[in-house]
């Protein structure tokens, strides 16, 4: 089955042979009729006109269009001037994240968390937006305990979030246990499953530590069966991502959120496949 909510996101390609290469991955991925693109904003903000540039040219393109905006090492005035830039664009989506910070940074800035992002959007700006939040089935690798994390989950929708997006995982069962926590305590908002398809075994165990997704160990002992055989890699990542996003969509999750890396072959590849 086909997911009626179906996003995909894209970083802002930082040189003008990227920024040619996405409008060809993007003309490839528009024929999938996604409901919305997402484009990644920079540690510290460093992307923040490759964000707006962006989201911009997907809009004029015909498409909707949603900036992540994050608020770590920013000021209450710094976020209110994206607002505002953004309002001026007639943007109505985004994604609020706390965000990481550039290597040498100190915490900085007046938000600690996205919840105070979230909370600060809403009072500068009301209903203009519709707000997407992070979400983490296996936890934010920095949360002190899975409990923490899903009171800040709870704390980001009670501040004025529409909806969530998850990290990508490989175990659903990991995500359906976190819906049904979050519902358990007053979370009615959609919880989108954030999926990377498998096409690099060693740039996804790289993503993975980062980010603190798990690798299940039958996945990465298969993986690293293959070696350099990247054929093999992508056809098996093919299957097992595909078979999760079924079982994701037959088990009530309200939509998918690809992460393209800004490529079109894997992600249209997975669509293709859900009947």
């Amino acid at each position: 089955m086909k997911p009626h909510n179906f996003s995909i996101e894209f970083f802002p390609p930082k040189t003008v042979e990227g920024t040619e290469k996405l409008r060809v991955t993007r003309a490839k991925l528009a024929t999938l009729n996604p409901k919305y693109f997402s484009v990644t904003f920079g540690a510290g903000g460093t992307t923040q006109q490759g964000t707006l540039d962006t989201v911009v040219e997907i809009r004029r393109e015909g498409f909707d269009a949603a900036p992540h905006l994050s608020c770590v090492g920013g000021t209450r005035e710094s976020i209110r001037t994206i607002l505002r830039e953004y309002q001026a664009h007639d943007i109505r989506r985004l994604v609020a994240l706390r965000g990481d910070l550039p290597s040498g940074y100190g915490m900085g800035g007046e938000f600690r968390y996205a919840a105070e992002l979230v909370e600060f959007i809403r009072a500068e700006t009301g209903n203009w937006f519709h707000i997407e939040v992070a979400a983490y089935p296996e936890m934010h690798p920095q949360a002190r305990s899975p409990q923490d994390d899903l009171s800040n989950f709870v704390r980001k929708i009670n501040a004025g979030a529409d909806a969530a997006i998850t990290q990508y995982f490989y175990n659903a069962d990991a995500y359906f246990r976190f819906v049904e926590e979050a519902q358990k305590l007053g979370v009615t908002a959609p919880i989108v499953a954030g999926i990377m398809p498998i096409t690099n075994s060693s740039q996804l165990q790289r993503f993975s530590e980062m980010c603190g997704a798990e690798i299940p160990r039958w996945i990465r002992l298969k993986l690293n069966s293959y070696g350099d055989d990247n054929a093999s890699i992508k056809a098996f990542g093919l299957d097992v991502v595909t078979s999760m996003c079924e079982r994701l969509l037959q088990g009530g999750a309200p939509g998918l959120h690809f992460y393209s890396l800004n490529q079109a072959a894997a992600t249209t590849a997975i669509w293709e496949r859900l009947v």
